[in-house]
């Protein structure tokens, strides 16, 4: 009997015997083994069928209903490698992961849509508000969960994306990737894609993003959409909350769904509020020594700018007008007057912007400068300024959505956060944790 991806096959040769699950490939033949490696072989070697794959009576790919929904966008872990460029591409389809781990089998019934196959650079607000749509209708047709496959480099964009578009769902929607592809040696897949199944079964509803927590496969972190970023470059554990902790500590292998910060409890009753109107008419400028005037003028074709800027929030206003430094102030308040909202965010990973402490910041903020005292991450602010443009634009009215907390994008207080150690079956594994609070931030209240 001819093997078919997804079949438990034996492969025999002079360096041994390999056993595993036969992946998709256009070329030879690739072994996912039980320890996660692949392994490839030429397509002339005997491949001898040991357990036939049945896809499990509850699953409905594609079609029909299910309790949860695996919808595809494209990505790293929807990705195999092109073995004549070494390249990776887009090509795995949810079907195609399904037959790749029969452990999915054990969890309610699933539901695959193949929505678009791209990778993340690519990715802009049309296909955010065609996920968001997807996502509504799902949850309207009474889907308990919503798993994303998405890239990992513009993830966190596609998350605050999405959880301002959905605001308040009564189900979580589970963004997950990985750092290397399902047929690559030690890929992150696996843990990641049934971390995110388990999560998406929990008893929680915020949009957020599943990775591995660690570099092993160890366990994986729940994130908040509104508060992640990739803070490495190809490492596993490469997003990190930003200033809180993680949602959740999960491990489908042994059952632990262990809850690290609030969040909000699913309930099939409440209602999402979607809107999905969104301006693309952002800039978002990375402020750095010796920036010219001129590409400060040159933004008044935008509708809104978000600044990236130094420490606490600060761009070059020369206040002591030393003769070898130039400002932007002028320029800013040109954009300011002709109704262009600018907003500040900053460079760094962690802390509060606060444009009241140097005379910089005071400059910026009397020129109407938005953001003093706010926490938001650079992506998260530039997602929701764009899509508070697509529904307003008075400047004012503007500045009072930007500055009201949402969907977790602002804290009230900041989080002193530490390393501390978690006791799991006797084995101290690393997580992050709230140890401490700062103060209130006086400007939540506009």
């Amino acid at each position: 009997m001819e093997s078919k991806p997804g079949d438990k096959v034996r492969i025999k040769t002079d360096k041994g015997t390999y056993e595993g699950r036969l992946m998709p490939s256009k070329e030879g033949h690739v072994l996912k083994l039980d320890t996660g490696y692949n392994v490839g072989f030429s397509d002339k070697v005997k491949v001898e069928l040991v357990e036939k794959y049945i896809a499990p009576e509850k699953e409905n790919p594609e079609t029909g209903e299910g309790e949860i929904v695996i919808i595809g966008m494209g990505g790293t872990i929807s990705s195999k490698v092109d073995y004549n460029t070494g390249g990776v591409h887009p090509h795995l389809s949810p079907k195609d992961l399904l037959k790749l781990f029969p452990e999915l089998s054990s969890f309610p019934s699933i539901k695959t849509i193949p929505l678009f196959s791209i990778l993340s650079e690519d990715m802009n607000y049309r296909f955010w508000q065609q996920a968001a749509e997807v996502v509504y209708k799902e949850i309207k047709n009474g889907a308990k969960g919503i798993i994303i496959l998405h890239g990992t480099d513009t993830m966190s964009y596609s998350s605050a994306a999405l959880s301002f578009m959905l605001r308040q769902t009564p189900v979580p929607v589970v963004f997950v990737g990985a750092q290397r592809s399902s047929d690559r040696p030690s890929s992150d897949s696996r843990l990641n894609l049934m971390n995110a199944v388990f999560t998406s079964t929990n008893n929680i509803a915020n949009v957020g993003v599943i990775m591995h927590a660690t570099t092993n496969d160890d366990y994986s972190f729940f994130h908040l959409g509104t508060r992640v970023r990739k803070m490495h470059t190809s490492a596993r554990n490469a997003f990190k909350s930003i200033g809180v902790p993680p949602l959740a500590m999960v491990d489908y292998r042994r059952k632990m769904f262990e809850q690290l910060s609030p969040a909000r409890e699913r309930d099939m009753k409440r209602k999402t509020l979607f809107d999905k109107r969104f301006n693309p008419n952002v800039a978002m400028i990375y402020i750095h020594p010796g920036i010219k005037p001129k590409l400060i003028d040159s933004l008044s074709s935008y509708d809104g700018v978000v600044l990236v800027g130094t420490g606490l929030g600060h761009a070059p206003t020369n206040p002591n007008k030393h003769p070898f430094a130039t400002s932007i102030l002028e320029n800013l308040k040109q954009l300011i007057s002709s109704n262009i909202p600018v907003i500040m965010s900053s460079q760094t990973i962690e802390g509060r912007l606060n444009l009241n402490v140097y005379s910089a910041g005071r400059l910026l903020s009397e020129a109407g400068v938005i953001g003093s005292m706010m926490d938001w991450t650079p992506e998260t602010a530039f997602i929701k300024l764009s899509w508070i443009l697509g529904h307003e634009k008075k400047i004012d009215k503007v500045k009072e959505e930007m500055l009201t907390p949402l969907e977790g994008e602002i804290t009230k207080r900041s989080a002193i956060l530490s390393t501390t150690y978690l006791q799991v079956d006797k084995l101290a594994q690393p997580h992050v944790g709230a140890i401490g609070w700062l103060t209130d931030s006086p400007l939540i209240e506009v």
